[in-house]
């Protein structure tokens, strides 16, 4: 992976084409022993699945949560969207750990990227 000038890694090339989900959510409060080792395990998964770019997470000073999941197409989005791990981990979700989410799927259809230059 490339890195800017302070050292910081940059995420990756993105390319048109690309599939990204946004993920919104709060979490219940007192969830966070259920929740890490359920979300490690199921970023592991992610991260093994073919066509997977990227994952990002975001949260705000009050608790609310933004994810930015990419796969290089649709049909592998798809594909993790119906891997029966994923499956599993979105009803506990629903049952257990989530106040609410929203999910927003999208085709990336341009890219740009722009990175301060050494020195």
């Amino acid at each position: 992976m490339a890195a800017d000038s302070a050292g910081k890694e940059l995420p990756p090339a993105f390319a048109g084409g690309q599939v990204v989900t946004v993920f919104r959510s709060r979490r219940r409060a007192d969830t966070d022993d259920a929740y890490g080792p359920l979300a490690d395990a199921m970023l592991e998964a992610a991260r093994s699945q073919p066509g997977f770019v990227d994952f990002a997470t975001f949260e705000s000073p009050d608790g609310d949560r933004v994810s930015l999941i990419t796969f290089g197409s649709a049909e592998a989005q798809s594909a993790w969207r119906d891997h029966p791990a994923h499956r599993a981990a979105q009803q506990r979700g629903r049952d257990d750990l989530y106040q609410w989410y929203s999910i927003q799927v999208s085709t990336c259809t341009a890219v740009s990227r722009w990175s301060r230059p050494e020195g």
